[in-house]
């Protein structure tokens, strides 16, 4: 008898297994597909007092977007060294505006005049690009203020 109640309580466990295993395979692919990082490497350093930010990046292959306010007639100075790959960059505010837009981006550097006060997203997509995006706000045209 006593080997009896042995038997029936490794049965129940054996009836318990596949529904375990089931529910921890379904974890570990639920986790490994959340971990899939993206290629490559990006690290994006933003000037402290709000007027700008640096983007190194090596075969990195996504979207990444920063936000900079800006006043009436603010210009943006945008340097872009492309060593490889495809950049994109858009100027837009979140208004509507849209002062820039480029594709296929090499290395150049330029400057974006604003029309209006807004909060501008700067969105940078690239395809197996290595290089640096340097943004800096430049003081409004004709004004003395601090670059």
């Amino acid at each position: 008898m006593f080997v009896r109640r042995q038997n029936t309580r490794i049965k129940g466990i054996k009836k318990m297994q596949p529904s375990i295993f089931l529910s921890l395979l379904i974890a570990i692919i639920i986790a490994i597909s959340a971990c899939s990082a993206s290629e490559g490497s990006i690290v994006i350093l933003e000037k402290p007092n709000g007027n700008g930010f640096t983007m190194d990046f090596r075969d990195w292959n996504s979207n990444n977007k920063c936000t900079l306010s800006l006043n009436k007639g603010d210009i943006l100075q945008i340097e872009i060294a492309c060593e490889e790959g495809e950049i994109e960059l858009t100027v837009s505010g979140q208004n509507g505006s849209e002062p820039y837009t480029g594709n296929n981006l090499k290395s150049i550097l330029f400057t974006v005049k604003v029309s209006e006060r807004d909060n501008y997203d700067i969105r940078f997509t690239s395809t197996n690009a290595t290089g640096k995006v340097t943004v800096k706000k430049m003081a409004e045209e004709g004004s003395e203020k601090n670059k």
